[in-house]
């Protein structure tokens, strides 16, 4: 599976139930969201203006993506949403690795690029540095409709969060792909 695939593969609506443990704090809690995914064309006017903000030619984009949550956690019984916007741009000599743009995302309130990676097993890494803080994520698809991500956050030098996800595909089968839609509206 290349990142392209991925990435339509993820696309849908899906229900995802998080664990997190909180490792300086000894502390575990969990959320619930439900999650849009959708694909955006590298021509996108979100997809052209994330990669001029990051001054990447937007012709060197490979795919992108609208993430939209609503959930909540069992901390914060408010009503946790937002969306963002994601560009891969695929290194020139190994499309498999790259930088992932990101619009914004749940931590953070600005702009920022992390690298991905997807490995022979279909496993996606994102890893993200910030100021004061590192992420790793891994996402994978145990079957069609069930993806799992794990993640580890490190803060000032030392692990301070590790979470478990897993998302679940609701309204059944793995959406039509775009060529695959457009082919069935038109017969």
């Amino acid at each position: 599976m290349n990142i392209e695939e991925f990435f339509q593969q993820s696309a849908g609506k899906w229900f995802s139930h998080r664990s997190s443990h909180h490792l300086a704090c000894k502390q575990t809690e969990h959320g619930k969201s439900d999650i849009i995914i959708e694909t955006l064309s590298t021509e996108h006017a979100e997809v052209v203006k994330l990669c001029q903000q990051y001054d990447i030619d937007p012709k060197r984009a490979s795919c992108g993506t609208k993430v939209t949550w609503s959930g909540t956690m069992e901390w914060d019984k408010e009503k946790q949403t937002g969306s963002t916007v994601l560009v891969v741009v695929p290194d020139e000599d190994n499309p498999n690795e790259g930088k992932l743009l990101r619009e914004m995302g749940y931590g953070e309130k600005a702009p920022v690029a992390g690298r991905y990676k997807i490995d022979s097993d279909d496993i996606l890494t994102l890893t993200t540095e910030y100021e004061n803080m590192w992420s790793e994520e891994r996402l994978w698809f145990a079957s069609p409709n069930l993806r799992m991500r794990e993640s580890v956050l490190k803060r000032f030098g030392e692990f301070s969060m590790a979470s478990f996800i897993s998302e679940i595909r609701m309204g059944g089968g793995q959406p039509k792909k775009a060529s695959e839609a457009t082919n069935s509206t038109s017969n």
